[in-house]
């Protein structure tokens, strides 16, 4: 495989404009990008080496208008040109979750360190003043916080902010 994905790492908290580094190799040296969740999908592109691994560095801007449904979304990059021998082009998938469907005006996340006696719900009126946004923050962890009511001491959770 040709391409590796350094940035974003997965399950990354992503806004509008996600960025994309790695290395990789692709005709001419272009990458092609895709992002989806299943119900809609955004393509786009990024310059790699062409005859040699090379770094690549881009990004993705989601516009307005999107029609994402979930806030997981898959991020694909793919050597579209390679794989003549009519198998599929090298390509590498990882799931990022995507702020602005997980709490309306995204600007950014802080990181919080759970400590004994905490729960999502105290953790969210703390945040926002309101517990039952437990949800936005259970939402931005999914892939460490499973079930709102199972968290741990110690564990860094991720608390989406839209500070304007």
């Amino acid at each position: 495989m040709n391409i590796n994905i350094q940035q974003p790492a997965p399950f990354d908290l992503v806004g509008k404009e996600i960025l994309i580094a790695g290395t990789g190799v692709g005709f001419e040296g272009t990458l092609s990008v895709t992002l989806t969740e299943g119900h809609d999908q955004l393509d786009s592109f990024v310059n790699a080496g062409s005859l040699a691994l090379r770094q690549f560095q881009g990004q993705v801007v989601v516009p307005d208008d999107n029609a994402f449904k979930l806030s997981r979304l898959f991020l694909t990059i793919a050597d579209d040109t390679a794989g003549g021998d009519g198998g599929p082009p090298p390509s590498v998938t990882l799931s990022v979750l995507y702020g602005p469907l997980i709490l309306p005006g995204y600007t950014g996340y802080r990181n919080r360190t759970v400590v004994s006696g905490d729960t999502l719900s105290a953790i969210a009126q703390d945040e926002y003043g309101d517990s039952s946004m437990f949800t936005v923050i259970q939402q931005a962890n999914q892939h460490i916080v499973p079930d709102a009511n199972v968290i741990s001491a110690g564990m860094v959770l991720r608390i989406p902010r839209n500070d304007t």
